[in-house]
């Protein structure tokens, strides 16, 4: 045989068309993916859902404190002064009666009286009450008192109500605590934990408003029982039809806080009051009287956070498995396909009951065990495309070349199937969502920070739907279908990148 018929090594410069097809088709690149994902609808609404989503998020970063969920949410004081499970306040535009719930506060006082060596200041909070609807209830907060340890008595808080019909209510009387053993100079009191009153609940108001409507309206039956009735009973008067009930009375009242103090030197911070409505925020309160719609926005971060872990950690593994397993072969497969095996068939559910019972609820258990289970089905798909891969004229010469199993899988494998890994990670997103709050309905989820499905939760297990409580269930519902929703359309249009004999029907 002669020397010209004996195979020749290829000439380096022959070695560039190998390089080129080294690097991923100009049909994945980013640019061209971009631009094939806006020019499909799905993709266009996807992006605009995505967009509102993160810029929501952001906000809630931004604007709501790092202790939100423990400090905030689940403190029962920090919702005190709010109505306890009303409707948004734009269902009053639907023509539903309604009392708006209103929030006053005064730094000075009104009027000041001398007395002695001290004085009375008069803080006059004035109500206008319009409404058909009993107030759901009224509060003043003391946020602050000083004075002298040396006065001979500590200041009291007189409060009362003034009302239309030239009736005075006394509400409660406040005395502020003397000074305690050691304690001289001048006293602080309520400036850490404000003195809240509840003035629609009490012996005093009771009292006084019984003896006022026997006075006032002797002729009128009214409940034998006005403890019960009293928000309907300070804003409202005996029915003329003598059926006994309490209707509305329509008008002006003041509410009157006195401070009798011992000393003109003594200080009184702002005083706050809360005449509560029958309507509240956009989205109502719940059953503590938290405002819904904070929960709400706080859960569009958390959304985000628990989609985003869950995908990008289950696709990582189990594209890495799948390609590690399909490539390698042997005993590396066969140990890889018999820990998916088992992984697919232990029940999660149980799993994470125990897990809960032993480390508690937390966000961080929940997201790890649905990645541990999340990422075999990936791995067994990636597995049989990688298995057709390998032997591709493409591997192979990079094969002949020397280029090493890692080189091969990372820059000849890994390309090619990149477009379907990035649309399942898309898919997986819902999912994690889905899921996130089936187990946060179930009890599952962490208290201290507020999801959707704990709201869901709280909402069926106060039985909201069966009292009406419409605004407390449906809406995290729809966030939920909402979310999941743009990550669908994103994953949809992600289907005619992978297959391009889809983009005509887009």
């Amino acid at each position: 045989m002669s020397e010209a018929a004996l195979p020749q090594p290829r000439p380096a410069a022959s070695a560039a068309p190998i390089e080129e097809e080294e690097r991923p088709s100009s049909a994945y690149s980013i640019r061209n993916v971009t631009r094939l994902l806006v020019a499909s609808r799905s993709g266009q609404l996807g992006i605009a859902l995505f967009i509102v989503m993160v810029a929501i998020s952001i906000y809630v970063v931004i604007a709501f404190p790092s202790n939100f969920g423990t400090g905030r949410w689940s403190n029962p004081a920090y919702w005190a002064d709010n109505p306890r499970a009303v409707p948004p306040k734009w269902t009053a535009w639907l023509g539903k009666d309604a009392l708006e719930h209103r929030h006053f506060e005064l730094s000075a006082p009104t009027q000041v009286t001398p007395r002695g060596t001290g004085e009375i200041r008069d803080y006059a909070f004035p109500i206008t009450y319009d409404s058909d609807e009993p107030p759901t209830l009224l509060t003043t907060t003391l946020t602050g008192v000083t004075y002298d340890a040396a006065d001979p008595r500590a200041p009291v808080f007189i409060i009362s109500l003034q009302r239309p019909d030239g009736g005075r209510i006394a509400l409660a009387n406040v005395q502020v605590p003397g000074p305690r053993p050691g304690e001289a100079g001048q006293i602080r009191r309520y400036y850490e934990s404000p003195e809240r009153i509840l003035l629609t609940q009490g012996e005093t108001a009771t009292k006084f408003l019984t003896q006022w409507y026997q006075q006032q309206y002797p002729n009128l039956p009214f409940p034998s029982d006005l403890s019960s009735h009293l928000n309907a009973g300070l804003f409202g008067q005996p029915a003329p039809d003598g059926s006994g009930r309490l209707v509305p009375l329509k008008g002006d009242y003041t509410l009157l806080v006195q401070a009798a103090l011992p000393n003109t030197q003594s200080e009184v911070a702002p005083i706050k009051a809360v005449l509560g409505g029958t309507v509240y925020g956009w989205m109502g309160t719940d059953a503590v009287g938290r405002d819904l719609i904070q929960g709400l926005a706080y859960g569009f971060p958390v959304a985000l956070l628990i989609a985003t872990l869950l995908s990008v950690l289950s696709t990582i593994i189990g594209t890495s498995f799948g390609i590690l397993s399909g490539y390698a072969g042997g005993k590396t497969d066969s140990v890889i396909q018999r820990v998916v095996d088992v992984i697919s068939n232990v029940p999660q559910l149980p799993l994470l009951i125990f897990l809960v019972f032993i480390f508690g609820s937390h966000l961080w258990l929940i997201i790890l065990v649905l990645v541990a289970f999340s990422w075999p089905g990936l791995t067994i798909i990636v597995r049989s495309m990688v298995l057709q891969i390998r032997s591709g004229q493409l591997v192979e010469a990079a094969r002949a070349l020397g280029a090493s199993r890692r080189r091969i899988m990372a820059r000849h494998i890994f390309p090619q199937i990149a477009p379907f890994v990035i649309a399942t990670m898309i898919f997986f997103a819902p999912g994690a969502i889905l899921a996130e709050a089936a187990l946060s309905f179930l009890g599952l989820g962490d208290p201290s920070i507020p999801t959707w499905g704990q709201m869901l939760q709280a909402g069926f297990q106060t039985g909201a739907l069966y009292v009406g409580y419409w605004w407390w269930v449906i809406p995290p519902g729809v966030l939920i279908i909402f979310t999941s929703l743009a990550f669908m359309l994103l994953a949809l249009a992600m289907e005619s990148i992978v297959d391009p004999r889809l983009r005509s029907t887009q």
